[in-house]
């Protein structure tokens, strides 16, 4: 797949462009919300500015609407590089993180620890008691991978297929015990429970976060070196090897980096859908193939798109807020229904 034509002139640097979306799209996240604030405030908040800035205001700024953002973005970046990843491992345009049963063992974890935490919550120290869902969903995310793994390796080869239907696998058994615990759950606990099925920054505080930003600071960049590896991967497994890439040892890797990253976005935000697979699509239809530009422009996009769907997600139904899975899942499904019909027609399904 080569760029198209047309974008070949504006696309010479695209990396900044991206970035200069990223943050006009940080900016908006900022300013947009049942408290307005303006784009001069936020500037006098960093310094950059003399308007006069209010308690208020910045109690908004400082305690609300920066976390919100940052993990907005956070996650986006996280989903969409996996995306990426994923889509390169597979070698299929379709293909996201949640395919590893990543996003749906975090959530069953976390829904565990709602509805069931109850009874044992109090032997742990209130000082830790905020960060325990949130460790919770990460560890859940790991353990579906590892046993998504173990399913797939074989005498020391992973087989892609198997992985692909493992994770559909622990994907169902993910599902029903969430639909299990659902069903015993009360009425309190159902409202806390929206959060992780639907996905939303309605809950984020520094707090609660901070573990988890570090973790994706660490396994999303580390992605970027791997660049000519998932190149070389695209064109087949054997072509790889050919090439002298260490075919297995990138796999493991892959999985690896994508279920950290991937985990730490559903400790954060719940599931949300679509944005690992529509974020690396249109980068990729935009600027080709080559993952040296994709990951970072993906990671970009697919931030830029969270910040400004969570937005949207706090302003359209003002006071009350949307699930941002229900606005990324009306966006993001029938962009995916498009692509299979396009594949469709190629002769590609």
């Amino acid at each position: 797949m080569t760029a198209p034509a047309w974008t070949a002139p504006a696309m010479r640097r695209p990396i900044p462009l991206f970035a200069l979306a990223a943050l006009a799209s940080v900016l908006s996240g900022l300013c947009i919300g049942a408290f307005p604030v303006s784009l001069g405030q936020i500037l006098s908040a960093i310094g950059l500015s003399d308007v006069p800035l209010d308690d208020t205001t910045a109690a908004v700024l400082y305690a609300i609407r920066a976390p919100r953002v940052i993990a907005a973005f956070a996650v986006g970046a996280a989903l969409a590089a996996g995306g990426a990843a994923m889509q390169s491992l597979f070698r299929n345009p379709l293909a996201d993180p949640g395919l590893l049963g990543v996003s749906s063992g975090a959530a069953l974890a976390a829904v565990s620890v709602i509805v069931l935490g109850e009874r044992v919550m109090h032997i742990v120290p209130p000082g830790f008691r905020p960060w325990c869902l949130p460790i919770a969903a990460f560890l859940g995310g790991l353990v579906a991978t590892i046993v998504v793994y173990r399913i797939a390796a074989r005498e020391g080869v992973t087989l892609v297929g198997t992985l692909l239907l493992a994770g559909i696998a622990v994907n169902a058994l993910a599902s029903a015990g969430i639909g299990m615990l659902v069903f015993v759950a009360d009425d309190q606990q159902l409202r806390t429970l929206i959060f992780w099925t639907m996905g939303g920054f309605g809950a984020v505080t520094w707090t609660a976060i901070v573990p988890a930003l570090l973790v994706l600071a660490i396994s999303v960049p580390t992605l970027l070196p791997t660049a000519h590896l998932l190149d070389a991967l695209s064109l087949g497994e054997r072509e790889a090897g050919h090439v002298g890439v260490d075919v297995e040892r990138l796999k493991v890797r892959l999985v690896a980096q994508v279920a950290l990253s991937v985990g730490a976005s559903v400790a954060i935000s719940g599931i949300v859908g679509f944005v690992g697979l529509l974020a690396p699509h249109i980068v990729r239809m935009m600027l080709g193939p080559a993952h040296r530009t994709l990951l970072p422009a993906a990671a970009l996009f697919g931030g830029a798109i969270l910040v400004l769907a969570d937005a949207l997600a706090r302003t359209l139904v003002s006071p009350a807020e949307l699930p941002i899975g229900v606005l990324t899942a009306l966006v993001g499904g029938p962009f995916f229904l498009w692509l299979l019909v396009g594949r469709a027609a190629r002769g590609g399904l």
